[in-house]
């Protein structure tokens, strides 16, 4: 089944998985046209439910799904949706989420017509959020929800499209749920009541709701035309033409590559003119060469004389300190006795105790005096006393600066005969390169004059492309603001028309209660519910069957249950034209009835999936045309085989794999992660 024509509100047409070598993509169309039904089957763990919960994603959800498949392989969720029946791309970036979204006119694999808009995700009731933009397309922008529904002065909050989602998604973890409608959040069950109520129309205050919606658009829609009046002056100011001819930067596009070519063909030309010069360029390339290799020697050889000199001025300075020191060490060390103090003769040896007599004065030494301390034999050293050996030092000094003072006197005396080598190798290149000047003139001479021209044409264009370029980005930003101001326009006029069809709100909310709750029961019946009697859903919006509160039936009753009433309100609301999105996602609605370990016999055996399906398409063809639904189900039947957009297997040997499909093996998950 496929729709015919665009719809209003949002459709979702395709859901692509960006990674660093493949994408993943889900096709909610046929014939490039919104399917109104798609069924997505697959095996258990096999990306049914994180197709769906992406989906979400793309449309505002805080989060998404954190599998290690995912984070190791996708970068980013791009969303290609419907927004009232034109093609937009929505994108968010994967891994932390983001807290922006990038939306832009145009599908998935179209040429970006303008430059994505930046939507903020928080807070969502800012006129530049992605959900102001999504609620806008739904009827639903500017709605503020009271915290305290019963207090007429309670402090308000904008709606949300998240809050809006509660009846466009039924997750999983929903199905059967005994907390459905949120009955343990009392904040969040009053919200639904709310969300529900607005959607329809029937809040109790909607009279006050829509002036201040309307005094609100009011606002904006100054804003918009004063922003759209200001934009326009700064255009004619910057571009006075900007606003009378289109401007066509493909048509600078495509003479900037004519010219391009030309170019190259002169230039291959120029080259084959040439050819006979060959020999002279390669003479003047050998040349070359050789006159950058002398000039190389020579700066080398002056760059080491520049480092050697200051090396050799500091041995030299070495020198002199060590000689200082010498001295100093034999004036200022009068206790090193070498010499004999009587005869003044060098001593054989040193000074020593000798039966306990000084060897030189045989004075007898007593206990106290202990061993001798004094005196020293002739070695003409002091070394190993701690004492600086001066005379070696002095000696090494002077060695390296010999060596020193030889290498650099090689150096300056090989100099002269480098400089004029380096002179004499360039003077031979520039005689090189005058004799292929000489050669080649003449037959290039005349490329050069059309090359010239080219290049200034070139440059021309350029500046043309340029400015054609900042005139698109002029005009698209009047685009945008002139879209915003008939945007503002429109839903004024009709929240207008709204306000003066105004009824009594209780009355009405009553009767879509009571639509509501009559298509619940006939669902059930379609369904054949088990001894089903008394199917009702209260004001509350509570279900009830069998007089008793959906909270006690059993596990199976209560998907059936909780299918019923997120149906009723959807099918209710896309006919009565209410502002709903206008699609519905239904994750597992065969839990407890076949799949889960927590299978109720009596409901599964009085109830088959095909009934649910069957309803499904029927509906679909007579009365929801316009509506479109996404079933992620592990196995559906035969009767919706034409309507299975994607089959994951889990089976290597069958792809697709699952959603990211070639990650296909706990063991290959971990290798990566090892």
């Amino acid at each position: 089944m496929i729709t015919m024509e665009p719809l209003p509100g949002i459709r979702i047409r395709r859901l692509r998985l960006v990674g660093m070598e493949r994408s993943y993509d889900v096709d909610f169309t046929a014939e490039q046209r919104v399917r109104n039904l798609s069924v997505i089957a697959g095996a258990f763990s096999s990306g049914k439910t994180a197709v769906l919960e992406f989906i979400a994603y793309g449309l505002g959800a805080k989060r998404h799904p954190r599998h290690q498949e995912v984070l190791r392989r996708v970068r980013s969720c791009l969303l290609e949706v419907e927004l009232s029946g034109a093609p937009h791309v929505i994108e968010r970036s994967v891994g932390e989420p983001s807290k922006v979204a990038f939306v832009r006119r145009g599908t998935l694999d179209s040429r970006p017509a303008a430059r994505a808009e930046s939507r903020p995700i928080d807070p969502p009731g800012e006129p530049e959020s992605l959900s102001s933009l999504l609620l806008s397309h739904c009827k639903l922008e500017g709605v503020q929800l009271r915290e305290a529904p019963t207090n007429n002065e309670s402090r308000t909050d904008p709606l949300s499209f998240r809050d809006l989602m509660w009846l466009a998604f039924l997750p999983n973890e929903r199905v059967a749920d005994k907390n459905f409608l949120f009955e343990n959040d009392y904040m969040r069950k009053h919200k639904l009541r709310q969300v529900v109520d607005v959607a329809f129309g029937v809040h109790d205050d909607r009279a006050v709701e829509l002036g201040q919606r309307i005094q609100s658009l009011g606002g904006r829609l100054n804003r918009a035309k004063a922003e759209l009046a200001a934009a326009r002056t700064f255009v004619v100011e910057q571009a006075p033409t900007a606003l009378d001819d289109e401007p066509a930067p493909a048509v600078h596009e495509r003479e900037l590559a004519d010219i391009t070519s030309r170019l190259r063909e002169l230039d291959r030309q120029a080259q084959a003119g040439t050819e006979f010069a060959a020999q002279l360029r390669h003479q003047h390339k050998e040349a070359a060469q050789t006159s950058q290799r002398a000039a190389a020697v020579l700066r080398d050889c002056e760059t080491q004389i520049q480092r050697l000199m200051p090396l050799r001025a500091q041995y030299a300075d070495d020198l002199l300190k060590l000689g200082m020191l010498g001295e100093a060490q034999q004036i200022f060390d009068p206790l090193s006795v070498t010499t004999c103090p009587a005869c003044l003769n060098r001593l054989s040896a040193p000074p020593t105790a000798d039966n306990g007599r000084c060897s030189l004065c045989h004075h007898e030494l007593t206990a106290e005096d202990g061993a001798l301390v004094l005196g020293a034999a002739d070695t003409g050293s002091q070394a190993g006393d701690n004492r600086v050996d001066v005379a070696a030092e002095t000696r090494s000094t002077k060695a390296r600066l010999k060596e020193i003072t030889s290498y650099i006197d090689e150096l300056g005396a090989s100099l002269a005969s480098l400089k004029l080598r380096a002179e004499e190798a360039a003077v031979r290149e520039e005689e090189a390169a005058a004799a292929l000047d000489a050669a080649t003139s003449p037959s290039v001479s005349p490329f050069l004059a059309a090359r010239d021209d080219l290049h200034r044409r070139r440059e021309q264009v350029l500046r043309q492309l340029e400015q054609a370029e900042s005139v698109v980005k002029l005009r698209e930003g009047l685009a945008k603001r002139a879209d915003a101001v008939e945007r503002h326009e429109a839903q004024i006029a009709r929240l207008r028309e709204e306000l003066a069809r105004l009824g009594d709100a209780s009355h009405d909310r009553d009767r879509v209660i009571a639509k509501i709750s009559s298509r619940y029961g006939e669902l059930l019946r379609a369904w054949r519910y088990p001894k089903v009697s008394t199917p009702f859903i209260n004001t509350n919006l509570t279900p009830f069957v069998r007089g008793e509160p959906y909270q006690e039936a059993s596990s199976g009753a209560r998907t059936l249950l909780t299918l019923a009433w997120q149906l009723a309100v959807f099918e209710i609301a896309v006919e009565a034209g209410a502002a709903h999105p206008g699609f519905l996602m239904i994750d597992s609605p065969q839990k407890n009835l076949g799949h889960g370990g927590t299978l109720d016999a009596v409901i599964a055996d009085a109830v088959a999936i095909d009934d649910f399906y069957h309803h499904l398409s029927l509906w679909l063809a007579e009365r929801g045309s316009r509506a479109q639904l996404i079933v992620a189900d592990n196995s559906p039947p035969p009767l919706v085989e034409g309507s299975v957009v994607v089959r994951y297997s889990r089976n290597e040997d069958r792809p697709p794999y699952g959603l990211i499909e070639d990650e296909t093996s706990a063991d290959e998950e971990a290798e990566v992660d090892a």
